[in-house]
């Protein structure tokens, strides 16, 4: 149903540096492949430009815009014996596919845009086969419908950037693509030695737990351990208006005596995660289950790295080890606490101890595969007991308007990489609330959709 017609490569507009960039000891702990950004804009007559002059003009701003970004038209590749990546700007290009789709973006989506096969028809394929250098950065799919919608894919190489810079970049695009001037704070701070440990000198003084093995599933059901063995996924996409984030806050900060209330992220994070562990419950209440989430440590740090820093500075965080007891059953107010605790301790001192235990790993693909695949190892192959939660909020991504107006919807764009268990935290782009994608197994999804709603009435009107 989705036809690419051309694929391009871009460069940057002029001569950019031929050099290598260290990647700083964040940037390190990525995998090296890409996340996903789907942007649909959804037909408007008097902002519905052709396929040919739309191109043309993402095209040639993406150009000029990779003359500012430039590591983004270079290429990675490893340095042993540690396997650490390394960036060489090398102006091999930036990916652009023009795609059309003989759909309607409603026929294909649905109104809820919850399905996972359609959605990765829009996102563009990279082949991983390959050696490392010669895989894109950037990868891009412009798809055009047959109602004169059309969606923006981009796909963005992990190690080279965290949401804060995907943030900044896209808007510098976009502004480009409408003949603007990029305002200082948009032009790119390429020095990535400021994560560096070895500048840093500071010794590692915590216990790193977000880089120990995660829990496993116990006392499972032949069944249960056959399709965890065995998984597929699929996404459900909720909506938290102003409202109800409002009534969970209220309940949260009821219950405790604070000198700073909930954030929004903070009781969202938690109530998905009492809510995910009551639809996996099987009848052990002392299964054990965390939450993984980043934190933008931009500001955490003294002195802060600039804003347009351009790089990872998002760290791991992770909750104690709960069990589902605690989860479902304790007050709302106690899975909160936990989210806001595992948030709260990512300060100066943490993060720089951080920095000094990924500097004195000896092989980094250890630690990478520790981090991110630990559950694979054991026979539970995706399919974990844990939440691992990422925040897109509080970023301009719907101000992303190359001229023919801003996105009606962001979209995760949700693949094998992420894993069972991931969710993603957006903004609704009409300033009412929040979507959240969550990541689930199969038979898992309508009853968290039924969950979804109802918990929240009883958790709001309860005393617990």
């Amino acid at each position: 149903m989705v036809n690419i017609h051309h694929s391009y490569t871009v460069t940057p507009s002029k001569k950019t540096p031929t050099t290598t960039l260290s990647l700083s000891l964040c940037d390190q702990l990525k995998l090296p492949n890409h996340g996903y950004q789907l942007y649909l804009y959804t037909n408007n007559k008097n902002h519905s430009p052709s396929l040919i002059s739309s191109t043309n003009i993402l095209i040639t701003s993406l150009s000029k815009t990779l003359t500012h970004y430039y590591p983004f038209a270079g290429r990675l590749t490893w340095i042993k014996p540690k396997n650490h990546l390394q960036l060489h700007c090398n102006n091999k290009g930036a990916y652009f596919l023009e795609a059309t789709c003989d759909d309607t973006l409603k026929d294909l989506l649905g109104s809820s845009f919850d399905s996972t096969h359609d959605v990765q028809k829009l996102l563009p394929k990279i082949n991983y086969d390959v050696p490392i250098e010669h895989v894109p950065l950037l990868v891009i799919q412009f798809t055009k419908f047959s109602c004169g919608s059309f969606s923006l894919a981009i796909a963005m190489c992990r190690p080279v950037l965290d949401g804060s810079s995907a943030s900044n970049f896209i808007n510098s695009w976009a502004k480009l693509a409408k003949g603007e001037n990029l305002d200082s704070y948009l032009i790119p701070f390429l020095d990535r030695t400021l994560l560096d440990s070895k500048i840093l000198n500071l010794p590692s003084r915590f216990q790193h737990h977000e880089f120990s093995p995660p829990p496993l599933w116990e006392n499972c059901s032949n069944n249960s351990t056959h399709l965890r063995k065995n998984p597929s996924f699929a996404i459900a996409m909720l909506k938290f208006t102003k409202n109800q984030v409002e009534k969970l806050k209220n309940k949260a900060n009821n219950n405790e005596n604070k000198v700073r209330g909930y954030t929004s992220f903070e009781v969202i994070t938690g109530y998905l995660w009492r809510c995910v562990s009551k639809v996996r419950f099987e009848g052990n209440w002392n299964q054990p289950t965390r939450l993984t989430t980043l934190v933008n440590c931009r500001k955490k740090l003294n002195p802060s790295l600039p804003m347009n820093y351009f790089g990872n500075a998002t760290f791991p965080t992770v909750t104690q080890i709960c069990s589902f007891d605690d989860v479902v059953n304790k007050p709302f107010c106690y899975v909160v606490g936990k989210v806001r605790e595992a948030i709260e301790k990512m300060n100066d001192e943490y993060v720089r101890s951080v920095l000094d235990y990924i500097a004195n790993q000896k092989d980094m693909n250890l630690l990478r595969d520790r981090f991110y695949n630990f559950a694979q190892r054991n026979g539970q192959f995706g399919d974990n007991p844990n939440l691992y939660v990422v925040g897109w909020t509080n970023f301009p991504f719907y101000e992303t308007d190359f001229g023919w107006g801003k996105p009606d919807y962001l979209v995760p764009g949700i693949d094998n990489s992420n894993g069972i268990g991931k969710v993603f935290v957006v903004d609704d782009a009409n300033g009412d609330g929040f979507y959240v994608t969550v990541c689930l197994q199969p038979f898992h999804i309508d009853s968290l959709k039924k969950l979804f709603y109802e918990d929240m009435e009883i958790i709001t009107s309860s005393k617990l």
